[in-house]
C-alpha cells in the first residue's frame, strides 16, 4: 500500500509539472525563388527535450504550373455543372428558416472563436523577424509591390499583436531590388505557452464540438419542389 501512495504522489507530481511546463516552438521559414524550407523546434525544460521538424517544400517544374492548379481546384464532374442549373422557390417559411440557421452558426462559431481567443492570450510571441527581398526586374512595378507588402506586413502584425502577448516590437524589413527578378523571404519566431493551457483550451473544444454541430431547420417539402431549366 505505501508503494502504491509513492507511485501515484509520483505520477501526480509529475502530472502537475506537466501541467506548468512551458513550452517553446522556434519556426524558422525561408524562401527563395520556387524553394521553401520549413523548420519547427519544439523545447521543454530548457531543452533537455527538444523535437524538430523539417519540411521541405519544393516546387513543381515551372514547365506545368497550371496542372497543379487544376488538381487542387477541379473537383467532380464539371460537365454536368455547364450544362444544367436550377432555379429554387423559396417561402416566407425558408426566408425564416435560414436567418435561424445562420443565427446558429454565428453562436457557434463566437463560441469556437471565444475558447480559441482565450488560449491566444496566454500565448507569448517573441524575436519575431520578417525580412523580403522582392524585385520585378522593373523599377516602378518593384516600387507598387514594395509598397503592398509593407501594408501586408503591417495587417498581419496588428492581427497578430491583437491576439497573442508580443514581449517585443516585431522586426520587419522589405527591400526592393530594381536590377532583377527576385522573391526572397525569412521569418524566425518564438512561440511560448505552458501545456496546461492547452490541455485546458483541448478540453474546452472537446466539449464545445461534443455537443455536435447546430441542428438546423430543414426546408418544407413545398420549398423542396425544383425547376430545372437549361
Amino acid at each position: 500500500m505505501f508503494w502504491v501512495l509513492v507511485v501515484l504522489s509520483i505520477l501526480l507530481l509529475f502530472f502537475i509539472l506537466i501541467l506548468f511546463t512551458k513550452l517553446t516552438i522556434l519556426i524558422n521559414y525561408y524562401h527563395h525563388n520556387d524553394n521553401d524550407d520549413l523548420k519547427v523546434k519544439f523545447k521543454i525544460w530548457f531543452g533537455l527535450i527538444k523535437y524538430t521538424i523539417t519540411v521541405p517544400l519544393i516546387k513543381v517544374d515551372d514547365n506545368s504550373p497550371s496542372i497543379v492548379v487544376k488538381s487542387k481546384t477541379s473537383m467532380g464532374d464539371s460537365s454536368a455543372e455547364a450544362t444544367s442549373g436550377e432555379s429554387k422557390q423559396f417561402t416566407a417559411e425558408d426566408v425564416e428558416g435560414n436567418f435561424s440557421n445562420a443565427k446558429k452558426l454565428l453562436h457557434h462559431v463566437f463560441g469556437l472563436h471565444r475558447i480559441v481567443r482565450s488560449f491566444f492570450r496566454k500565448v507569448t510571441l517573441k524575436g519575431f523577424e520578417w525580412n523580403t527581398l522582392i524585385g520585378l526586374g522593373d523599377a516602378a512595378h518593384t516600387g507598387t509591390i514594395t509598397g503592398a507588402i509593407w501594408a501586408f506586413k503591417g495587417s498581419i502584425i496588428g492581427l497578430i499583436s491583437h491576439y497573442l502577448k508580443l514581449k517585443e516590437m516585431p522586426k520587419i524589413t522589405v527591400t526592393p531590388h530594381f536590377q532583377a527578378a527576385v522573391i526572397q523571404t525569412r521569418i524566425t519566431c518564438i512561440i511560448q505557452f505552458r501545456i496546461g493551457y492547452a490541455i485546458l483550451a483541448g478540453l474546452k473544444l472537446f466539449k464545445f464540438w461534443r455537443g455536435g454541430l447546430p441542428h438546423f431547420k430543414k426546408k418544407t417539402n413545398f420549398a423542396n419542389d425544383k425547376t430545372k431549366s437549361i
